[in-house]
């Protein structure tokens, strides 16, 4: 997985320790599968990608990525794409329900 975006280090470690599953819908990633559903992909929750902390930096299954693009969260999480998955507010990773609650802002 290559970090084109600007993450630091730490943050890009940290992110993968804790990101396991597909932050939205909750994906397993398996290492040695070729399947591209089953590989992360970096998410900026909140599509600003200047904002780089834990709190705004995630892994998802390269479909929710592909589905979110640039909406804005709260949108997404009302379309079609998360209405067909299941995909709610109450179901997302923690660290997603976090910047639902206060979104991660630029320093």
């Amino acid at each position: 997985m290559a970090n084109r975006w600007g993450i630091p280090k730490d943050v890009e470690a940290f992110v993968k320790q804790r990101d396991t599953h597909c932050v939205y819908c909750g994906l397993e990633f398996k290492e040695n599968n070729n399947s591209r559903k089953t590989k992360p992909s970096w998410e900026h929750i909140v599509n600003d990608i200047r904002i780089n902390g834990i709190n705004n930096i995630a892994l998802c299954c390269i479909s929710c990525n592909a589905s979110k693009g640039a909406k804005l969260l709260e949108d997404w999480l009302k379309g079609d794409y998360c209405l067909r998955n299941e995909i709610t507010e109450e179901k997302v990773a923690k660290v997603v329900k976090e910047a639902i609650k206060n979104p991660p802002k630029l320093k």
